[in-house]
């Protein structure tokens, strides 16, 4: 019988210790209306991020449905300079995820997950947009200010989603 040696005893805990710890995904809203979420969003807040690094505030998202389906996404925001950046990209559905899943691409075939994890189902007026890694999180509203009784429930939404709120940066608006 081969015995396990001692280095091979702790890659064996490790491996089982970070497969204990790792969180399953996110749970995303149960359907969205792409036709009602099309249109502006204001960046509340968000978690830092190389891709928005020059972006000292202002920060928006405009979302069109196409004919095709997919959702024509147009971000853009003020640098410290005050000079307006914009990336055009394109978005579409994970089948089977009632629109709360997407895809997005900014650059040709590379595309990263959009997932819908809080959403104000009567009107539409915030929206919580995470990542299924936790990596990524922003918080978006209609206004460029969330109420504040609005922002308390996105706050326990997010937490209870599993992510850490110390990390949002607010977007000057």
């Amino acid at each position: 019988m081969k015995r396990i040696t001692p280095f091979a005893a702790i890659l064996i805990s490790l491996f089982f210790s970070a497969c204990a710890t790792r969180q399953s995904p996110p749970s995303t809203v149960g359907e969205v209306d792409l036709a009602r979420y099309a249109g502006t969003w204001f960046e509340i807040a968000r978690y830092p991020n190389w891709f928005q690094r020059h972006c000292a505030g202002e920060t928006q998202a405009v979302y069109a449905v196409q004919k095709d389906g997919s959702v024509r996404v147009e971000n853009s925001c003020l640098d410290a300079g005050g000079v307006r950046k914009q990336a055009i990209g394109r978005a579409t559905v994970v089948p089977g995820s009632g629109n709360a899943k997407l895809k997005v691409s900014f650059f040709g075939p590379f595309a990263g997950p959009y997932w819908i994890i809080g959403l104000d189902e009567k009107s539409y007026s915030w929206a919580v947009v995470g990542h299924p890694t936790r990596k990524y999180l922003w918080i978006l509203s209609r206004t460029p200010k969330l109420p504040e009784t609005e922002s308390r429930r996105v706050l326990a939404l997010i937490k209870a989603q599993g992510y850490d709120a110390s990390r949002l940066i607010t977007t000057p608006q």
